[in-house]
């Protein structure tokens, strides 16, 4: 019996740098959401406007992930990553320009454009970080899901701690300040990144076509329509709808009041998504992914998309009997989104190891960057609900709305078929 040969030396190390990269930026991406937020909220936005300030975000992100794969694959998986982190540096000084004498309309199209930038930002890191696992990795015993599961978990966990990061700069140093400081770290691990990356990483291939990016795989258009409704189903109450709605609640009205506020409402965020990167981390060992095929894994997908389905919409079904925000109701909110996060963050991990799965070496890059661009398309979707349904049928509509996209999310995924190439050997 052979042991399973070990990683190698330097693509472990490119590993951890491409990882240490993406938890800077990630750091970043979700105290900046949770700073133009809550600066916003205060400032009067209505819940359709605060959406507003995130549409283009996500718009970006769906043409930079379809056009960001066949950058990579033309030029290299270490020039998106290194362009998605400078961009960002780029956005968060844009923004701490924003004059708070400027009108809501002008104020909505300074920051929808620079929210843009950095989710076109975003998508060219988050892209470079996951096709390398694929081409990184090894393949023996799990290993491919193991380590997609450990950069996609621990990247939430630091994004919680964006959020979290955020809340406590915008009630310490205000918005200004706060972007600024963000902006050098940043800037200074970016320089670090540039001088310390181990090779590893392919460098890129002339004369790939950009038509290449349209997948043909059955299997990976179906996963791909499956994460549109997966994501829109989160973010249809985590943008904007819950947010508000515990700001809502939480604040007298007070200075004091607000700040408080923002720190609890920052801190459910962050615990939110937190525990949601711990799950997904613990994804491979908590479906014994080491010892089942791929079929079965698939099945498996299926069936925690259905359990997801029974969470929003029994806190729909809370809301609706509730005559209006109680301490039970609260409580109960708080409960039944965590434990959202935990199914959701199953769903997301194997949606993670199944796309790196069913696709090739030599077209990671440009199905990762199809796959994301569903990633986006339903976020995207799920931003432009969250603000929609919230203002016209409040937090009963906005989480009956996510059940509906979990419910589709559900139907796509049980169109997934066992392919007779695996892929990656379990």
């Amino acid at each position: 019996m052979t042991t399973p040969a070990p990683a190698r030396p330097e693509g472990l190390s490119a590993y951890i740098a491409v990882t240490a990269a993406y938890w800077a930026f990630m750091l970043t991406d979700g105290a900046l959401r949770m700073l133009v937020l809550l600066h916003f909220h205060t400032l009067g936005f209505s819940p359709v406007q605060l959406a507003y300030l995130f549409v283009l975000y996500e718009l970006a992100g769906m043409f930079t992930n379809l056009s960001a794969g066949w950058i990579a694959a033309r030029f290299g998986l270490t020039s998106t990553l290194y362009a998605g982190l400078g961009l960002q540096v780029v956005a968060l000084i844009a923004l701490s320009q924003l004059d708070p004498g400027w009108s809501i309309g002008l104020s909505v199209a300074f920051v929808m454009a620079v929210q843009g930038a950095s989710g076109v930002a975003k998508d060219l890191a988050k892209m470079s970080s996951k096709s390398a696992v694929k081409l990184l990795a090894p393949t023996e015993n799990g290993g491919l899901f193991r380590w997609v599961a450990i950069l996609t978990g621990s990247k939430n966990a630091v994004k919680g701690l964006g959020f979290l990061l955020g809340a406590a700069l915008l009630a310490t140093l205000g918005f200004v300040w706060s972007v600024l400081v963000m902006a050098s770290v940043l800037a200074a691990i970016l320089l670090v990144v540039l001088t310390a990356m181990p090779p590893g990483l392919p460098k890129g291939r002339k004369g790939v076509k950009f038509s290449e990016v349209f997948s043909k795989s059955a299997n990976v258009n179906w996963l791909s329509a499956a994460r549109v409704f997966l994501f829109g189903a989160r973010d249809v109450w985590f943008v904007v709808g819950i947010p508000i709605y515990f700001y809502a609640v939480l604040s007298d009205g007070s200075e004091m009041g607000n700040r408080a506020a923002f720190f609890m409402i920052g801190t459910f965020m962050a615990v939110w998504i937190i525990l949601y990167g711990m799950v997904q981390a613990a994804g491979p060992r908590l479906l014994r992914a080491a010892t089942r095929p791929q079929d079965e894994l698939i099945g498996v997908a299926r069936l925690w998309a259905i359990l997801l389905f029974f969470v929003p919409a029994a806190l729909s079904l809370a809301v609706l009997l509730s005559p209006g925000p109680q301490p039970w109701l609260t409580g109960t909110l708080v409960l039944g989104l965590l434990a959202f996060g935990a199914v959701f963050a199953v769903n997301s991990s194997l949606h993670s190891y199944l796309i790196l799965a069913f696709t090739r070496a030599e077209r990671v890059t440009m199905d990762v960057g199809f796959y994301y661009m569903a990633n986006a398309g339903g976020r995207l979707i799920g931003t432009v609900l969250s603000g929609l349904t919230y203002q016209t049928g409040g937090l009963a509509l906005t989480l009956g709305t996510a059940a509906v996209m979990v419910a589709v999310s559900a139907l796509a995924a049980s169109r997934l078929e066992p392919e007779s190439r695996t892929a990656v050997p379990l």
